[in-house]
């Protein structure tokens, strides 16, 4: 696959605040050879438990800095990729490179690199919009074990919430989207270094092809790609899975918040009564500390 991209500086990743960890490459992924991508991989490569953490717009793997401390401290694994066009990972410079099938292949060979297994899949926004249609795929199913699931959807072909529709217009006027301070406005406990962290993989507008392009790609429409697979995901969490489940829901998401999260509740056979953090918004998992903690507790006991 040959596209044209641009790598963000790794200057621009000095020194994030409370995110310590490496990034590891790839770029020879089967279809993506002349991509690379990043990921965080800690933790013990044998751990009975691997956390995949999938990340959504305009975010990157850095959201989970809160969760992954949690995660590690129970002796598991913690693998959180970069999307295309997202933290450290390439970004392709034409907005029609993105495409839901682009990216979910993606997550699906880096899973099957990896050799992951004992897979906590951990998702929210595109990370859920994506990783929950990946049990569809056999090979992947094999690998799930347990699921934590926060503030996103199965798109089919419906409109997702009011706030979604106002969300799409406002990144299709605004084509150099500030980052950071919309993070900022969403999320009011970030710290300054924080806001920054979030502008880190976006030096300017020619960066954020796929920070525009991802709300386009929502399926809202009938025939849009990406809609079979949620569909076939729809039967898989409902009718064959059996895992455990944890729910976490942002009370405060105009977007993806407890109406949505409450129809996708219904969606996941077995899944419990969740935990509503009243003032978590859109990116929860800025509230992670405590809803990682409660999730293993959950796990546990089940």
């Amino acid at each position: 696959m040959s596209i044209a991209c641009l790598r963000t500086p790794e200057a621009r990743f000095d020194d994030l605040a409370g995110f310590p960890w490496a990034p590891h490459y790839v770029e020879d992924l089967p279809g993506y050879e002349s991509l690379r991508a990043a990921y965080i991989d800690a933790g013990p490569r044998q751990a009975p438990h691997t956390f995949l953490c999938l990340h959504g717009e305009p975010s990157w793997s850095y959201l989970y800095r809160r969760m992954i401390p949690v995660f590690l401290a129970s002796g598991a694994r913690v693998v959180a990729p970069d999307l295309y066009g997202f933290g450290r990972s390439d970004k392709p410079v034409d907005v029609d490179a993105y495409t839901f099938h682009f990216h979910r292949d993606f997550l699906l060979r880096l899973v099957e690199r990896l050799g992951l297994n004992g897979i906590t899949l951990v998702v929210q926004d595109w990370g859920g919009l994506l990783g929950l249609t990946l049990p569809v795929d056999v090979g992947f199913r094999a690998r799930l074990g347990r699921l934590l699931v926060m503030n996103t959807t199965l798109a089919t072909g419906e409109v997702p919430s009011p706030g979604f529709l106002a969300w799409r217009a406002y990144v299709a006027a605004t084509p150099d989207l500030p980052v950071g301070a919309l993070l900022k406005r969403a999320t009011p406990i970030l710290t300054a270094a924080e806001v920054a962290a979030y502008d880190a993989p976006f030096p300017d507008a020619r960066h954020k092809a796929g920070v525009r392009a991802f709300p386009q790609l929502v399926m809202t429409e009938p025939g849009m790609p990406g809609i079979a697979e949620s569909v076939a995901a729809k039967r898989f969490w409902s009718d064959t899975w059996g895992g455990p489940t944890f729910m976490a829901v942002g009370a405060a998401d105009p977007v993806l918040g407890t109406d949505v999260m409450a129809a996708l509740r219904q969606t996941i056979h077995g899944c419990p009564a969740p935990l509503i953090v009243p003032d978590g918004g859109h990116f929860l998992q800025e509230w992670g500390e405590p809803i990682a903690r409660t999730a293993l507790a959950a796990f546990a006991r089940s």
